[in-house]
């Protein structure tokens, strides 16, 4: 079966940022699992794997504006600190959850005084070029139930 809209694909992936020494990767026993055509992934990597089988490989390098956008200086704002939802001591380069209108959203913190925060909420990938090396582990039909939450479910996937 190959990968299409309304299948499950479990992956690895190995990211890594083009001209820094920051790399993440899937656990080599747990791959990610991806619901295709649902907005559960950055779309251009779910393009890549468009077509692709059990056992084939991608590599991909993705511009911020394909991944995680431009770094934006308006992003940075200051909060109160009552405004974080994580507890104990606050140190620069710490990402925080802080609420918004929007319901919970991840911070990075740049500064930190006594009753406020500054916080930058771009992505922390956001501006960089990324490289991503992705294997495809399965690809399945999608389950009823998997379609209608819209995310897969079980090994790699959304557990309820």
């Amino acid at each position: 079966m190959k990968v299409g809209p309304n299948t499950v694909v479990q992956f690895h992936y190995e990211l890594s940022v083009v001209g820094d020494d920051f790399t993440e990767s899937s656990d080599p026993d747990s791959p990610a699992a991806c619901l295709i055509g649902h907005d559960n992934i950055l779309p251009a990597i779910e393009n890549a794997m468009q077509g692709l089988e059990a056992g084939a490989e991608a590599t991909l390098t993705l511009q911020p504006e394909d991944a995680y956008g431009l770094h934006r200086e308006s992003a940075q704002q200051r909060v109160p600190i009552k405004h974080l939802l994580n507890k104990g001591k606050l140190r620069p380069g710490m990402v925080v959850k802080v609420n918004t209108n929007d319901g919970p959203r991840d911070a990075t913190v740049i500064k930190v005084g006594k009753f406020n925060v500054d916080l930058d909420t771009n992505h922390p990938l956001a501006g960089k070029v990324l490289s991503f090396h992705l294997s495809i582990v399965d690809v399945r039909e999608a389950s009823e139930e998997e379609l209608a939450h819209g995310h897969a479910h079980g090994v790699g996937g959304h557990h309820h």
